[in-house]
């Protein structure tokens, strides 16, 4: 008798119960909010990289005319705003690139981690970007993020991006210093 009346009470007693369930479900809970965290520094880190993309387009294109130091100093501006992400695997490359009989060719290039174009390389731009005898500075940008929790996502995750803007106060933004490739 008291074999089962032992059984009936510890059947019965609910005591621990939720935390029983709290012990089950804390693992996931904790590794949902860890993944969500580098999703989220992930995220930051790709948008921030496009940032940059557009802030050098957005800077070149101002320009009448620019020379390497200056391209170097926005270049610099670029890693600035990378921060607080590590800024050794962020490769940034901007180009001026002047259309001349349906085809698309670099009039001058200048790379920081990247190799620049060569003069006269012909470019792949968006149709209907710029017609005949007009100019776009092209911006590309490459970063590769490397996560903390390699647990999580993979362990390098490489972002790129191209921005296109016309220059603003001229036809064709010229870089008559830029090394000839």
């Amino acid at each position: 008798m008291k074999k089962r009346s032992l059984i009936r009470r510890l059947t019965g007693d609910e005591r621990g119960v939720s935390a029983i369930e709290f012990a089950m479900l804390a693992p996931v809970l904790i590794a949902f909010y860890m993944g969500m965290t580098e999703f989220c520094q992930g995220f930051m880190a790709q948008k921030r990289m496009g940032h940059v993309s557009a802030m050098v387009a957005d800077l070149v294109s101002q320009e009448e005319t620019v020379t390497p130091a200056m391209l170097d100093d926005i270049f610099d501006i670029g890693g600035l705003i990378m921060k607080p992400f590590p800024t050794t695997t962020l490769k940034q490359r901007v180009s001026s690139v002047t259309r001349t009989s349906g085809v698309a060719k670099v009039d001058w290039s200048r790379g920081d981690g990247m190799t620049a174009r060569g003069k006269n390389s012909v470019v792949t731009l968006p149709a209907s970007l710029i017609g005949d005898g007009e100019s776009v500075i092209v911006a590309e940008v490459t970063y590769d993020y490397d996560s903390a929790a390699d647990y999580l996502m993979p362990g390098l995750t490489r972002f790129s991006h191209t921005y296109y803007l016309r220059p603003r106060t001229v036809d064709k933004t010229l870089c008559p210093n830029c090394p000839v490739t």
